[in-house]
């Protein structure tokens, strides 16, 4: 009888967490009740800039082989000192945003990179510690363009909410454009566009509206359901909204007005338009075919549901078989195909629904392209295209590991 060597590991949640312990009460602004790191810090601080496991890929996973725990550790109490600077500048940057009444943002979301990037190039905080402090806050919130406070600010505001009402009515009360036969077919397109985008059949495909045409099919039962855009049997009209916290934003379709354009506010705003520009724009396209308004985007959306309907078997050429092969060399998916009951319930969820993930990444990227008036052309539909299946993959990575560090932390417990 032959013996299966398993090779030794711990999770990697846990060996973390020990390591940030050492480092003692330095740390405490970046860690929770309890003393660990907060999730921030290990996704914004100890994963980019202290473990990197893309250059460290021994340090990726859920669980780390004995034989690499001490490297894990040595990485964290090493960068101890810049680590614990970085503490006392996040606290510097916390004490001038009250002080100058900054409300936008997450402190934690925006200033964690930047207090490593001032520990590393200045140490601790020094007596000039508040000047170099109001010149990074100036920096990251002086950008011109608006911001979350202004976007509530004018929905609010009892001069534009009934004209901002009445112009959500009037879009969504719009005659459905429907238009003639196809004439160009999208894959056509997508038989080449991985290795040579013909660039004339894309304007062709803009042109003979194909991406509106792709968008008739979602007003019918169940369809933008199937495709993860929604949570409802037929799209509804969204309402204005007045909040929004990007970590539980609902699918796109449900997804009120002011919580469209959190992630581009967010992100973009120094290229942006004022608030009034930007949420009659929206509002606009809310009502539009797949709720955007740029034709080449909405071919894009048509391109990404072809290409990724093979996620789940069947066959595939072209960018749909380069989109697949991809898909399937993952280690993680292979082992749900193999042996479903030997893996979480929501990864399961996640292999299986691949499809409705890939297609709400995809209209995400669209939409902030759209607001940043940033148009797609045929060179950038593959890198789009293959861009979104890799984000989708990374984040069921970390959502795997997650699970399994969870439960491999509950079984020593």
């Amino acid at each position: 009888m032959s013996t299966v060597h398993t090779r030794a590991a711990l999770p990697r949640g846990l060996l973390v967490a020990r390591a940030w312990s050492e480092l003692g009460d330095s740390v405490a602004p970046l860690s929770n009740a309890a003393g660990r790191p907060l999730a921030r810090t290990v996704k914004l601080i100890l994963d980019p800039l202290v473990l990197r496991p893309v250059l460290n890929p021994c340090f990726a996973a859920g669980t780390v082989d004995i034989e690499h725990v001490d490297a894990l550790r040595d990485r964290i109490t090493q960068a101890g000192p810049v680590l614990a600077a970085t503490a006392a500048w996040f606290v510097v940057l916390k004490k001038e945003r009250r002080r100058a009444g900054i409300t936008d943002g997450n402190p934690q979301d925006l200033y964690f990179q930047r207090s490593f990037e001032l520990a590393s190039e200045h140490g601790h905080p020094q007596p000039d510690a508040s000047r170099r402090a109001a010149a990074v806050l100036a920096e990251i919130h002086g950008q011109d363009g608006p911001t979350m406070a202004r976007l509530r600010e004018f929905v609010t505001d009892p001069g534009t909410v009934g004209e901002l009402a009445e112009l959500l009515e009037t879009a969504w009360m719009g005659p459905s454009i429907r238009p003639s036969a196809a004439s160009v077919r999208p894959g056509e397109f997508l038989a080449t566009c991985s290795t040579r985008p013909d660039r004339g059949l894309f304007k062709a495909l803009v042109a003979d509206l194909a991406g509106t045409r792709g968008a008739v099919e979602l007003d019918r039962s169940g369809a933008a359901l199937a495709c993860g855009l929604t949570d409802h049997d037929r799209p509804v009209r969204p309402v204005i909204g007045l909040i929004a916290s990007t970590k539980t934003l609902p699918k796109p379709f449900d997804r009120s007005i002011v919580e469209r354009l959190a992630g581009p506010v967010t992100k973009y705003r120094d290229v942006l338009p004022d608030v009034g520009t930007l949420v009659r724009r929206e509002i606009a396209r809310s009502a539009g075919p797949w709720q955007l308004s740029d034709e080449s985007g909405r071919v894009v959306m048509v391109l990404g549901g072809e290409a990724s309907v093979p996620l789940a078997g069947g066959p595939a050429d072209g960018a749909a078989a380069r989109l697949r092969l991809r898909w399937e060399r993952e280690a993680y998916v292979q082992r749900v195909l193999r042996m479903p009951s030997a893996v979480p319930d929501r990864v399961r969820a996640d292999v299986h629904d691949v499809r409705a993930a890939y297609l709400r990444r995809l209209w995400v990227r669209l939409h902030g392209r759209e607001v940043r008036r940033d148009t797609v052309v045929a060179d950038e539909v593959w890198d789009l295209l293959d861009g979104v299946l890799r984000s989708v993959i990374l984040d069921q990575r970390d959502r795997l590991r997650s699970d399994l560090e969870r439960q491999a932390l509950g079984a020593l417990s």
